[in-house]
């Protein structure tokens, strides 16, 4: 049987504060398989409780002696320690692996001390793995920069959450309020403004249904509906008085029918191509949320002329052209008649990318070669539009590894963009050369 003990060696206190467990903390989470067990001091001021909150196993030491933790490696038999303490140093770690030779060991680091440990984590943005050379063994994995940094759970909520505002009618007649948040709840970082009214005969069901879910807020006869649905990123609603005031705040939206004096607006709906379920159907409501959560990638052979201009507009802008190779402006004409061209282009294919039918950016695969199984690859966001960055980084990884399956991708990227360099390193890019003032970076597929 494998095992899966960890052993974290951290303490806090009034003065040596509780960064350490709280970190500590976040990086035991993403062990969920584990069995987490803790050993630390009993200083004044501790949170060993916050330990004990989490429902992991705290080990009090007497003293930071290796005699005094061996004892609780020996009870405790991990396989990994985490070791995350100014207090313990390279000799200390060195004789604690000479001492247990089968013990894996990872060392918190974020001051460029010499460690003998397997892994070392250092989870600061500005983190530099080439500062480590000569400071930890060779075999050492080092974890450096924002890829790694440990983020308590009410940061990454904040940061994926989406806000979805409800309003099946303030009587709800067809009683699907239920059955919506029914399905909403498999949906992972999704959180609710349900709007209805007195009116409503099923509210007491209602209100029994979401006392207990923190996801849910239900407004009852509120006068902030606008206030409201400024604030979600998309609605779900009947396609009636509230589906025009979702319409004028453009707001995406899935619309449900429940009424037949609906069904004019269903025909206009479903003329215009907006998602509109003719009756509640659970399967079809979770593929419609699905695919208005996910983002679109539009090829630009497909885009309409408004969006081509559109995209011609945010590269000739000023803070996106100078990190362009070619730093002029582009004429509309060329512009369009590059874009024709690329229907006759095997080797290249540019999208634009929406998000809940928002452009947000746009990237770009030239030079593929699928006989090597590498392309090279751009990326830009919308001019002033910040923090979706990861999102298209992403959606150039999952294009380029699972729908083209090469096995490399190579961006060129000046030397001065450091937030571009940023970027890249954080989803494991790597420098393989320079030319001039730029850096040609590259990422591996590892699972090819």
């Amino acid at each position: 049987m494998q095992n899966k003990n960890i052993l974290f060696r951290a303490n806090s206190s009034s003065t040596i504060g509780i960064g350490h467990i709280m970190r500590d903390l976040v990086l035991a989470k993403q062990h969920k398989d584990s069995n987490i067990i803790f050993a630390t001091q009993d200083f004044k001021g501790n949170i060993n409780h916050k330990i004990l909150e989490a429902g992991y196993r705290v080990e009090l030491l007497k003293d930071n002696s290796l005699y005094e933790f061996q004892k609780i490696i020996d009870k405790q038999t991990p396989a990994l320690v985490v070791i995350d303490s100014y207090d313990i140093d390279y000799n200390y770690e060195k004789q604690l692996k000479t001492r247990n030779p089968n013990l894996r060991l990872l060392a918190f680091d974020d001051t460029y001390e010499r460690h003998y440990c397997d892994i070392l984590l250092n989870h600061n943005i500005s983190a530099d793995e080439k500062r480590y050379k000569g400071l930890v063994p060779k075999y050492c994995e080092l974890r450096c920069g924002a890829k790694y940094t440990l983020l308590r759970e009410e940061f990454i909520m904040q940061k994926k959450s989406k806000t979805l505002f409800i309003a099946m009618g303030g009587a709800d007649h067809s009683n699907i309020n239920i059955n919506i948040l029914e399905v909403l709840k498999e949906f992972e970082y999704i959180e609710v403004n349900l709007v209805t009214t007195t009116a409503n005969q099923n509210l007491e069901q209602l209100k029994e249904y979401v006392q207990d879910k923190d996801w849910i807020e239900l407004h009852i006869n509120s006068n902030k509906i606008a206030k409201l649905m400024r604030v979600s990123d998309f609605a779900i609603v009947t396609p009636s008085v509230t589906l025009n005031e979702v319409f004028f705040m453009e707001l995406p939206f899935i619309a449900i029918k429940t009424a037949d004096n609906q069904e004019d607006m269903v025909e206009y709906l479903i003329e215009n191509e907006y998602t509109v379920l003719e009756s509640f159907d659970d399967k079809e409501l979770r593929e419609s949320i699905y695919n208005l959560l996910k983002p679109k990638l539009i090829n630009f052979i497909d885009l309409s002329l408004e969006d081509k201009k559109m995209v011609l507009e945010w590269r000739n802008h000023p803070t996106i052209r100078k990190w362009m190779l070619t730093k002029e402006e582009i004429p509309l004409e060329n512009h369009l008649s590059y874009i024709d061209s690329l229907k006759t282009k095997s080797d290249r294919v540019y999208f634009l990318v929406k998000e809940q039918d928002k452009p947000i950016g746009v990237i770009d695969f030239t030079d593929i070669d699928l006989i090597q199984s590498k392309a090279s690859i751009g990326i830009y966001a919308k001019p002033n539009l910040r923090g979706v960055g990861n999102l298209l980084m992403q959606e150039i990884i999952n294009y380029g590894f699972v729908k083209l399956k090469l096995e490399s991708l190579i961006s060129e990227v000046f030397n001065s963009n450091d937030l571009a360099i940023q970027l890249y390193k954080r989803y494991g890019f790597k420098e393989i050369d320079r030319r001039d003032n730029m850096s040609i970076m590259e990422l591996k597929n590892e699972n090819r």
